[in-house]
Formats: C-alpha cells, sequence, structure tokens
C-alpha cells in the first residue's frame, strides 16, 4: 500500500469511527427515551422527553454532515497520480504534506504529519490545479510545490 492509500485510509477510518461514534448516541437516547417514558409522569416527564429529542435531532445532523464527508471521500481513488492538483492529491509543498479532500484534523502516517484541506480553503484554491515547482504567497509565507502523489 502507498503512502497515499494509508492516508486515504486513515482519513477514511476517522470518518467511520464518527459515523458509529453518532449512531451509537442516537440509539442511547432513544432507548433512553424509551425507558423514560416507561417510569415518569407529568411536565417532568414532558421536559426530559423533549431534552432527549432536541440533543437526538443535533446528532441526526451531525451525523448527516459526516455521511456527507463520507460520500465525498468515496469517490476519491487514493491511486490515481495527476500531472496537475486535483481533489485527492497528496501535495507536498515546504515540506508539509497535504491532502486535498476535505477539511478533516491532521493525522500521523509512518511518522510524518499530514494536514487534509478543502479545494474551498485558501490554500486549497491556491493549489488546485497547479504542477510541481509552483509557487504562491498566503498570509506573508511563501509556498513552493515539491512534489504531487
Amino acid at each position: 500500500m502507498t503512502f497515499k492509500q494509508k492516508i486515504y485510509h486513515r482519513y477514511h477510518q476517522l470518518i467511520q469511527d464518527r459515523i458509529d461514534a453518532f449512531r451509537d448516541m442516537i440509539v442511547a437516547l432513544t432507548e433512553d427515551s424509551k425507558n423514560d417514558a416507561k417510569g415518569s409522569a407529568g411536565d417532568k416527564h414532558e421536559t426530559a422527553l423533549s431534552m432527549m429529542h432536541i440533543e437526538q435531532e443535533k446528532l441526526n445532523t451531525k451525523l448527516k454532515e459526516v455521511l456527507t464527508q463520507k460520500a465525498v471521500l468515496d469517490k476519491l481513488d487514493p491511486s490515481v497520480v495527476a500531472e496537475t492538483i486535483i481533489l485527492g492529491s497528496l501535495v507536498k509543498a515546504n515540506g508539509i504534506y497535504l491532502y486535498l479532500s476535505l477539511a478533516l484534523p491532521k493525522i500521523n502516517v509512518e511518522g510524518i504529519n499530514v494536514i487534509a484541506l478543502s479545494p474551498q480553503s485558501p490554500l486549497g484554491n491556491k493549489l488546485m490545479g497547479e504542477k510541481t515547482g509552483f509557487s504562491f504567497d498566503i498570509n506573508t509565507t511563501q509556498y513552493t510545490i515539491e512534489e504531487i502523489l
């Protein structure tokens, strides 16, 4: 497996873990509301159920966002290496590895830090469509594309 494929799989696992966590929390809230319905009565009961429902709606919204991220990641092919930077490219610039995909947390693969960025971000936007050797400035920092993987 290539370095880029390891990065792809690590991000894929990260997103899947988030999906599983949100689903577990939603199931737990559903179970809690069923159990609460059996043993409570009155205004306190209605307030508790209402709060659980609001929390469940928030979790469902977050789950939808993460599922959308997964759909974007699923469309990427980590085996593709293009001459110009495209969605799914791994770029080395100024010694930093940048994975053009989604705005996701920084990860460490084989002792190397990798930053995932969205093509809509200022840095991602500058990189899209460029080739090795291209230099540009963002916020007084000059970047040079060293390698496209």
